[in-house]
């Protein structure tokens, strides 16, 4: 059965998409830690990253450096912070999480916001792709 991200990368599920290629899709997560959390996905549907042959796995972080930039350009944070937990969902996928401390990364913590915002910022970071 396809994973979530299968369906948003078929267009099944609406997401708010931030840039894609031929490969790769990166959009808001809709749960975000902080305003600007995004998700890179292979568009390739694999469960554990370290399962990602070497150039897709390479292709992945290069498209989430560019992404991770235009998320610093866009959000007032000291840095964008990555992590790769895997556990939520069978697909492959990177957290970039803009942050001022530590705590920052905790999935713990949740923001909540309207669709109006997220289109706001979806499109500012867009700007900056």
């Amino acid at each position: 059965m396809a994973s979530i991200f299968t369906k948003i990368i078929s267009g099944e599920i609406p997401s708010f998409k931030i840039y894609e290629d031929d490969k790769y899709l990166a959009f808001l997560d809709i749960n975000p830690n902080a305003i600007g959390h995004t998700l890179c996905i292979p568009k390739t549907e694999v469960d554990e990253i370290f399962d990602l042959d070497d150039e897709t796995l390479s292709g992945l972080i290069i498209f989430s450096k560019k992404v991770a930039c235009a998320i610093k350009k866009a959000v007032v944070c000291k840095r964008v912070g990555i992590g790769v937990i895997g556990l939520e969902v069978p697909h492959v996928h990177v957290h970039l999480i803009p942050i001022n401390k530590m705590d920052d990364m905790s999935f713990d913590t949740k923001v909540k916001l309207t669709e109006n915002e997220f289109i706001e910022i979806m499109k500012k970071i867009k700007s900056f792709i």
